[in-house]
């Protein structure tokens, strides 16, 4: 166990080291720890209570061939049409081929799909040519998450450290191998050996102000691979949700897409279904053209379309077939005083899911030897640049599964110095502490009026020109200088009730890292295409076929693996 303490006796309760590290308890690291190898010691790490996860809030489902009239040629033919010529061709054909394998491991361990008779029942979402969307209701996500988290419990090689906030990768100064994390935990900063470290962090929609994700979506992994010299892919992909619950003071919830693949009318104040002037599908058009197609429409007939909403109507699906499939969506709704068997539910887009990420191979290998990326953290090349309905948790599922291939050396690292480091005391300040919070209040502000759903060279210069200037800001707070210089060789301790403040500070500076790299990358890429629409170069371009990718301060392409 480590020697720091808090007051010179209490141990914190965490080892010096762990053959693997997870970084993040959503569907993705939950899986991922439960299919490494049983042998291997394993430190789960969340920054908040198990199931606080974008994975805990997926209504929709998991798309995976299980049906006879459906084949994985065809799941496969349409992830490639919505992802408008940037997935990578055997990336997308692993996660089709093995998806029913994880639907299976999944019903074994014990995850109560919903069923028609004896077999698994199936929905049909936007961009899928069949029905092959399982699901539990509407809060499939949370069936998943736990039972997962059930079967980590009972897995003692698994040590889940929760309230825990990962501040930056360990790299080993000569070899540049990932060799563990520091780690803020019980008021202090610590360091943690392990023979690898997996990012599963989920994404990033909190640097937007209109976001479907929960709050401790912060875009971590992402910005710690970042400031280690990971190779970043696509980050100027975002998908926008087109029907988020639009109420004031109500959360951004998300209706979703099932709702209207069951059957459900978007429409305006006048009750005309106007996706149809925009796409030939309609409300079942992808996710893009459908964000789109509401932000155009709102800015043609409302006022004021930064704060107006259109309706999505569930009216026309069978009064029972919505009490079966959506019990959540109505419980929430009556919360708000929207009854859905009455009236439509008040709709706008929010930022729903990133398809950038880590770049990282079928076994989840990143650039960084020792790291590994999985889930929305990651960019494998299946989502391309509009991930297709459903396929983000089977993502998770079907590359956490690879994991168990994973070899680490039997004890690569050297004994744990940090133990035996000098030990500083830090007071947080009051007005730092303010600053902190008027940032992260700013911050989403600018990114969604200037890399939301449409974007222009114009607007992204000013908001890259105001982050630099928030980023210095942030960098000169005493807390910052004492924590961005930190090395293994130091520690810092803090009050035991820090952990909170500490976590702010964190999660802003990803967030502030979060928010350049996708303004750049979304000047970098001059056209539009999937999730990333330029309105300023309105079309994509033959020439811009390629996965943007980011090392350190540099832009650059590479091609498509077709």
């Amino acid at each position: 166990m480590s020697d720091f303490s808090l007051d010179g006796s209490e141990r914190l309760d965490i080892p010096d080291r762990f053959d693997v590290l997870v970084v993040g308890a959503g569907a993705a690291g939950l899986y991922t720890a439960l299919c490494l190898p049983a042998h291997l010691r394993v430190g789960l790490i969340t920054k908040d209570a198990l199931s606080r996860s974008a994975s805990d809030w997926a209504q929709g489902g998991i798309a995976a061939v299980v049906d006879s009239h459906d084949s994985t040629a065809l799941h496969l033919e349409d992830t490639l049409k919505a992802g408008a010529g940037l997935c990578d061709y055997d990336a997308v054909k692993f996660l089709v081929e093995n998806a029913a394998t994880c639907i299976h491991n999944l019903v074994e361990m014990g995850v109560a799909f919903d069923r028609d008779g004896s077999n698994l029942a199936l929905t049909l979402e936007a961009a899928h040519s069949r029905r092959r969307v399982l699901h539990a209701a509407d809060t499939t996500g949370r069936a998943v998450v736990t039972t997962l988290t059930e079967q980590v419990l009972s897995h003692k090689n698994i040590q889940i450290l929760s309230q825990a906030f990962v501040l930056d990768l360990w790299l080993d100064p000569q070899s540049q191998r990932c060799q563990g994390v520091s780690l803020i935990y019980q008021g202090q900063v610590c360091w943690i050996r392990a023979g690898a470290v997996v990012l599963a962090t989920g994404g990033g929609g909190q640097v937007f102000a209109q976001t479907t994700n929960p709050a401790v979506s912060t875009g971590d992994g992402v910005a710690i691979a970042h400031r280690a010299g990971a190779t970043l892919r696509d980050l100027e992909f975002v998908q926008f949700h087109p029907t988020a619950l639009t109420k004031a003071g109500a959360p951004r919830f998300l209706i979703s897409e099932a709702v209207r693949g069951e059957g459900a009318h978007l429409v305006d104040r006048h009750g005309h279904r106007f996706a149809f002037d925009y796409h030939p599908a309609g409300e079942l058009a992808p996710r893009d053209v459908v964000s789109r197609a509401i932000f155009n429409h709102l800015q043609k007939t409302e006022a004021d379309p930064a704060i107006a909403n259109v309706w999505l109507d569930l009216r026309p699906i069978p009064a029972e077939t919505i009490r079966h499939r959506f019990p959540n969506i109505i419980q929430v709704c009556q919360h708000w005083g929207i009854n859905v068997f009455q009236e439509p539910i008040p709709v706008a887009p929010a930022a729903h899911y990133w398809m950038g990420g880590v770049e990282a191979d079928i076994l989840n290998q990143t650039s960084i030897l020792g790291l590994y990326a999985v889930g929305e953290t990651a960019s494998t090349g299946v989502h391309g640049a509009n991930r297709l309905a459903s396929n983000s948790l089977l993502e998770c599922l079907v590359f956490g599964a690879q994991l168990t291939h994973l070899k680490i050396e039997s004890d690569p690292l050297k004994r744990d110095e940090a133990s035996d480091s000098p030990n500083t005391f830090h007071f947080l300040e009051p007005f730092e502490l303010d600053k902190i919070q008027t940032l992260r209040a700013e911050l989403p502000k600018l990114i969604w009026q200037n890399a939301g759903i449409c974007r222009e060279e114009m607007t992204l210069d000013k908001a890259i020109a105001q982050v630099k200037v928030w980023r210095q800001e942030f960098f000169q707070l005493s807390l910052s200088q004492a924590l961005i210089s930190l090395n293994s060789a130091n520690t810092i301790r803090f009050a035991a009730d820090a952990d909170p403040s500490l976590k702010a500070w964190g999660e802003l500076y990803n967030l502030l890292d979060v928010a350049d790299l996708i303004l750049k990358s979304a000047q970098f890429r001059t056209e539009s295409r999937g999730g990333h629409y330029r309105s300023d170069y309105p079309r994509p371009s033959s020439d811009w076929q390629v996965h943007t990718v980011v090392q350190g301060d540099r832009w650059d392409i590479a091609p498509v693996k077709v």
